[in-house]
């Protein structure tokens, strides 16, 4: 299978699987459902990684229309596809996540309502995110955009009857649009100044608007764009201050978690900036702003992992702080950087909210871990993937997330020591980040699988009615469904940021598809050693010190909680603003909701009732109105009238024409 039907395999078969189960799936049984859609994502992933090797062995590249879907004028939009480097490593990483996902699914919901329509809706999922990635004109990025943003609101809010998974769902979905419509204006705007909607034809055009300013401001109307589209991505990638949807929609069933805030949907953001990373490399502005956006996220949002008890919420801001690393990397110019921990986070992302999701079914449901500990001797798999995906987060070597951010750090520094503003704020973040992520990280892991056997304290208070999350038994492993996909995104967690390092860094793997700035291609041909060499100097490099301190702090804080207790009382204020979220909840809740709708309120009014209802629809009804029973007086149906009238005419006429004539 070649060229354009391998490309159409991979788009329509998780489509085709989608629909079929959404309305034939209650019909033919749970077995069709999950077997059907797991086919087609089977099916898709099989093809994803035929394409990874036809592009990067083989050098086969396609940009082509697949049909014409609007003609105005001289413009047309056209369903297309794009294939180059970038797009095959995105679609090995969406299928193979989603691929582990479907195969988890079926033992986390197996006795769950709708098992049918989520498995509908995963696939649907994984449609959507396929077209976002395999686009080659904005048109259909903002169809793919939008379209995770739909099934998103659908899979947060999958448990309708629950109240916060509603509310949850709806914020999402309401926070994305404020990104979004930064998007849309900068498509608009893309559109106004290029002329067209295709990446190709918007490259080509780059230079010749470069100093271009735009109109009525003095503002650079390149730099305008990319902090519009960036917009766009600081919604769908959750970065501050359109971040806080994002921990709330732990509502969702934790597959969920794992595909839409490990692989997918949040790191959507990430790779249109490595897309359009031509048109980033022209504004530094741009750049700087998304540096410091990054940092803001990797280090003041990762500090609220530390105080959260509910396992799934840990993990949660653990990929608010790693998308701020990966935006650091877009805001240094190192695009490849970020794609490449894109990548390894994932694969060990991934694996971490799945371990989570494993010890929630052990637990009956529970979330607390202040009701678990010691789970250890009862979940051996879970227990020994869940360390490895802590020990890729935090980057300790030779796991895969250290590869890849240890390079984030390198960029930085690249980016401090050739003056790019903000780059000292993100060396310090990121650096920082580094002891926050170990901290929550193995506090995770310590709370839940070691010491204390603390859910055999809860057991004595749950009634019979909570039978149906409580069980009587002890903790087990949970079942092979559930077991085996933790072992294969395992497998990646430890192996896949040695084997892509050099790939990564010296730019084959994105090839023609992502431009690295000058500063960052001449800092990584000095610097950038092999994987062997990376692992054998990071003993005597600062990064791995800072990740072991953060570890035994987490150990001592465990071991003696009266520590702990003492120093969190020691700083109870700033405790405080951390379990508040630095109020932004409270902020967009109880001041900007408000505004919105006196805002609203007052533009009904002002637009829509004395605009449009009073002066042009009723006014212009009004006014015709009232000349009607002026002109009605005229046709009083008397002869003598009418002939009065027909002499005026004729008057008037033969006065305009005399005029014309002799005048």
């Amino acid at each position: 299978m070649t060229g354009i039907s391998i490309y159409l395999t991979i788009i329509l078969a998780p489509l085709i699987t989608s629909i079929t189960t959404g309305i034939f799936g209650v019909k033919l049984g749970k077995t069709f459902s999950h077997s059907f859609t797991i086919l087609g994502v089977l099916i898709a992933t099989i093809c994803s990684y035929i394409v990874l090797y036809q592009v990067q062995i083989e050098h086969h590249v396609y940009n082509g229309a697949l049909y014409t879907w609007l003609t105005v004028g001289t413009q047309t939009i056209s369903v297309g596809i794009l294939i180059d480097t970038l797009t095959s490593i995105m679609l090995v990483v969406v299928t193979s996540v989603s691929l582990m996902v479907h195969i988890y699914t079926i033992g986390y919901m197996a006795h769950e309502e709708g098992y049918e329509r989520f498995f509908s809706y995963i696939s649907l999922f994984t449609f959507m995110m396929i077209m976002l990635v395999t686009s080659n004109n904005f048109v259909q990025l903002f169809f793919g955009w939008e379209g995770v943003g739909l099934v998103s609101y659908l899979l947060i809010g999958f448990y309708y009857k629950k109240e916060s998974a509603i509310f949850a769902n709806l914020k999402a979905f309401l926070i994305n649009r404020i990104g979004d419509l930064g998007f849309l204006l900068g498509i608009a705007l893309v559109f106004m100044y290029c002329g067209s909607l295709y990446y190709t034809d918007v490259f080509a055009k780059l230079h010749t608007i470069r100093f271009d300013i735009l109109f009525g401001t003095n503002w650079n109307i390149i730099t305008v764009m990319c902090i519009l589209l960036f917009i766009g991505a600081m919604g769908k990638s959750a970065q501050f201050p359109l971040h806080v949807w994002l921990p709330d929609s732990m509502e969702g069933p934790t597959p969920i978690s794992a595909l839409i805030h490990a692989a997918t949907m949040v790191t959507a953001g990430i790779f249109m900036v490595a897309r359009l990373s031509p048109m980033y490399n022209l504004s530094e502005t741009a750049l700087s702003v998304i540096i410091y956006a990054g940092g803001i996220n990797c280090f003041f949002l990762g500090i609220l992992g530390i105080i959260q008890n509910d396992i799934k919420r840990v993990v949660a801001y653990s990929t608010l702080s790693q998308l701020g690393y990966m935006t650091v990397a877009l805001g240094c110019g190192a695009y490849s950087v970020a794609i490449f921990h894109l990548m390894t986070h994932a694969f060990f992302k991934g694996l971490l909210f799945l371990a989570a999701g494993s010890v929630i079914v052990a637990m009956h449901h529970e979330q607390d871990m202040r009701k678990m500990g010691g789970l250890a001797k009862y979940m051996p798999v879970t227990y020994i993937t869940m360390l490895i995906g802590s020990l890729a987060v935090v980057g300790i070597p030779p796991f895969a997330g250290f590869f890849s951010k240890d390079m984030i750090l390198s960029s930085a520094v690249i980016a401090y020591h050739n003056h790019i503003p903000g780059a000292s704020f993100a060396v310090f973040t990121t650096y920082a980040s580094i002891f926050i992520t170990a901290l929550y990280s193995f506090r995770l892991l310590f709370m839940t699988f070691h010491g204390k056997e603390r859910f055999l304290d809860e057991s004595h208070h749950h009634n019979h009615e909570d039978n149906k999350h409580h069980a009587s038994h002890k903790p087990r492993e949970s079942p092979f469904v559930i077991t085996l996909p933790l072992v294969l995104m395992a497998i990646p967690s430890i192996i896949v940021g040695g084997l892509c390092l050099i790939g990564f860094v010296t730019g084959k793997f994105v090839f023609g598809s992502v431009f690295n700035v000058s500063w960052i291609v001449n800092g990584f041909k000095e610097e950038a050693p092999s994987a062997i060499e990376m692992i054998k100097e990071s003993v005597i490099h600062l990064p791995l010190y800072i990740g072991l301190s953060g570890l035994l702090v987490a150990y001592i804080f465990y071991k003696n909680p009266n520590i702990s207790n003492k120093f969190v009382q020691s700083i109870k204020p700033i405790y405080n603003i951390l379990d508040k979220k630095y109020y932004m909840d409270d902020l967009y809740i109880k001041v900007l909701m408000p505004c919105g709708r006196i805002l609203g309120k007052f533009l009904w009014n002002i637009g829509d009732i004395f605009i449009i209802d009073g002066l042009l629809v009723n006014g212009s009804a009004n006014l015709i109105n009232r000349y009607s029973k002026i002109l009605r007086k005229i046709q009083n149906g008397f002869i003598n009238s009418y002939a009065i009238f027909m002499i005026f005419g004729v008057i008037i006429m033969l006065t305009f024409c005399t005029n014309l004539i002799f005048g």
